[in-house]
């Protein structure tokens, strides 16, 4: 399986995800993960410990393509799950924040294409189980498949891959100030985005947990601005947007966002896990002005700043 045989158009809000299962003694547990982020599928590989990696649901190590070497994670362990692996378990290696990572599950059923419209956002019970690993229910024929936050997973076992923020440079920021419309699906996701941007005194940052919302919103900021015969962008100077969202992606959101006359001078910035360069030319469909993988937020907000000045409004 390989990332270039992704064959969705940009903006449709469909999706692709594979569906794997964890085996307990009792309970089959069913999983997605979005097909844009997997690798490959593979047997289970012998792997070699890594003492530097004290999280107890990393296996070990092992030799990928390249020579490159890929920590490997015992899904069902991180979940607290008492899975029963068998002969015939399955490696998931992914690619997402351009790092390789591989899971461990039971199997591996089959890949589903559907709308993000059929993605249902978790509810907080759920999330609070789930340690916040999962963005969203889908419901396929006799079964429930929770949508799993692997980006979460990682930077959880690893701190160093967390998203994170340095003073940004004088000369960008000014004396000026500036809203932003975020959208992701994760509640860590916006509240570190939130507090980091607003911490740097450059912005203001409303937020919506889906395209669908954030087009919600977007909406009654036209309605404001035309009720006081303002443009748009003096309530609203940049939207910053993650791809994988319920109900309608940021792809989908960024194109009905260039496509209308009235919010088509906003810039949009796609932050986003599944970025690479293999998939940029997706954003750059869909008429995104910028992307960026996280947890490259310190980048994500200087371009944001240098696009908000191109503008003749911003001036």
């Amino acid at each position: 399986m390989s990332q270039t045989n992704i064959l969705l158009e940009s903006g449709t809000n469909e999706l692709e995800i594979v569906e794997f299962f964890l085996d307990e003694p009792e309970y089959r547990g069913h999983y997605g993960v979005n097909v844009a982020k997997v690798v490959e599928i593979i047997r289970l590989q012998p792997c070699t410990s890594m003492p530097q990696m004290r999280h107890p649901a990393v296996m070990g190590a092992f030799s990928h393509r390249d020579g490159k070497v890929v920590p490997l994670v015992d899904l069902a362990k991180y979940l607290d799950k008492k899975a029963v692996h068998t002969d015939d378990a399955k490696i998931i290696v992914t690619e997402f924040n351009n790092i390789l990572t591989a899971f461990l599950v039971s199997g591996v059923t089959r890949i589903h294409r559907l709308s993000w419209n059929d993605v249902e956002e978790p509810g907080g019970f759920l999330q609070n189980m789930s340690r916040n690993s999962i963005t969203g229910v889908v419901r396929l024929e006799q079964r429930v498949v929770f949508l799993l936050d692997m980006e979460n997973v990682v930077a959880d076992m690893d701190p160093n891959l967390a998203i994170r923020l340095n003073k940004i440079s004088e000369e960008l920021t000014g004396d000026k100030h500036y809203t932003i419309l975020h959208a992701d699906d994760s509640g860590s996701i916006r509240k570190l985005v939130k507090s980091l941007l607003e911490d740097s005194g450059s912005f203001t940052v409303r937020q919506a947990v889906s395209g669908e919302e954030a087009w919600a919103m977007l909406q009654d900021t036209k309605a404001r601005a035309a009720a006081e015969k303002r443009p748009v962008q003096d309530y609203l100077q940049a939207v910053i947007s993650d791809i994988e969202m319920p109900r309608m992606d940021g792809l989908t959101l960024c194109r009905k966002i260039k496509e209308d006359p009235e919010l088509r001078f906003l810039p949009v910035a796609l932050f986003s896990s599944i970025i690479s360069h293999s998939l940029e030319h997706k954003g750059a469909s869909v008429g995104a002005n910028a992307q960026f993988a996280k947890p490259d937020l310190q980048q994500l907000s200087e371009k944001v700043l240098e696009l908000i000045k191109m503008r003749p409004e911003a001036e």
